[in-house]
């Protein structure tokens, strides 16, 4: 008789790996019937490669200045022209990309996926004093004005915090930290002594870190609610009774048979999250408490080009950094109404 319950255990098992197999190859295979989900992945798929090997492509650095060139007109060697420095438009739009490719990726790993997920469980399965103290916190935290909240933090915060950092590295033996900085491409020959140092400061983590940290904070909330409230719906379902009555692990419910059942909504809010994040650092740096100078980031790139006498005369300093921002927010919103059709057809 044990035999018999081994095998029909795996044979169980083997039909829901198919099953589930399956569902997921039908789920992309409808995805991919809808062209405009092809064409907002691929721009998304651009964005993010070019973002990821920027230092790579970008033809010059992002603070190389030549004097002589400030203003020109787009040409061969400078497709979208330089600024009033003589810094190329093309090298600063690509690694203002990073920026972002490195706040979304953090921050939707964490506000959107990690603590979502895992607190809206935790609130929805547990119930009593644990979803009490989840709700309420998030009831403060959706209270605040977002922007107000954003841009009193990321001011007050940020000098601080780059105070603790370079203690933190000043704590760290200088030979062994300039070889990390050197390895990590944190610090190079061109860089003085100081900021091979300092790599940390130097490469803007604070200002990365902290743009990150703040998003997440507030970010996490309207996730958790709607993960809450999928499991709240789940728990009294037949199976979760009987893996109860089976006498599974809280963990073994959670991870085996709710999560499974709640990421279509986690990857489509995920999708959507992505455009507001992109926005949120952008805005920040644009109203001067994000990515500080000299690091890369569209929201300097648009401060740059929108003052009225550059508009005027040089018109793709602003619209160009400003078209692919807009394009890049757009593909991420509508690529989200398209998951949801794909996951909402399959549930039906």
């Amino acid at each position: 008789m044990t035999q018999l319950n081994i095998e029909l255990a795996h044979a169980e098992a083997g039909v829901r790996a198919e099953h589930s197999e399956s569902l997921t190859r039908r789920s992309i295979r409808r995805l991919l019937r809808k062209k405009i989900a092809v064409a907002c992945l691929v721009v998304i798929a651009v964005f993010y490669t070019v973002g990821a090997f920027a230092p790579l492509i970008a033809p010059y650095g992002y603070a190389e200045q030549n004097l002589d060139l400030s203003f020109n007109g787009p040409s061969l060697h400078h497709p979208f022209g330089t600024d009033r420095n003589g810094r190329d438009s093309l090298s600063r739009i690509i690694l203002a990309a990073r920026t972002t490719v490195v706040v979304t990726l953090a921050t939707v790993a964490t506000g959107m996926v990690l603590l979502p997920v895992s607190l809206g469980m935790l609130a929805g399965y547990r119930g009593g004093f644990v979803d009490a103290a989840i709700n309420r916190t998030g009831e403060i935290l959706s209270s605040m004005p977002g922007l107000p909240m954003l841009l009193l933090i990321s001011a007050t915060m940020r000098p601080r915090f780059v105070g603790w950092v370079k203690d933190f590295e000043g704590k760290i033996d200088v030979h062994w930290w300039r070889w990390l900085a050197n390895f990590t491409g944190l610090c190079d020959q061109s860089q003085d002594a100081t900021s091979c140092h300092h790599p940390l400061t130097s490469s803007g983590f604070a200002d990365y870190f902290l743009i990150f940290a703040v998003l997440s904070l507030f970010g996490w909330v309207g996730g958790a609610r709607l993960v809450r409230t999928q499991v709240l719906t789940l728990r009294r379902s037949e199976f979760i009774l009987a893996a109860e009555a089976s006498g599974a692990s809280t963990r073994r419910i959670l991870f085996q048979h709710i999560l499974p059942n709640i990421m279509p909504i986690v990857i489509v809010g995920a999708s959507a999250g992505l455009g507001s994040i992109a926005a949120s650092e952008i805005g920040l740096t644009f109203l001067g408490v994000g990515i500080q100078p000299p690091h890369p980031s569209f929201g300097a790139l648009i401060t740059d080009g929108a003052p009225r006498t550059v508009l005027e005369n040089h018109p793709e300093l602003l619209l160009v950094p400003a078209a692919i921002v807009a394009s890049l927010i757009f593909a991420f919103n509508l690529l989200g109404d398209a998951l949801n059709d794909v996951f909402t057809s399959r549930a039906n």
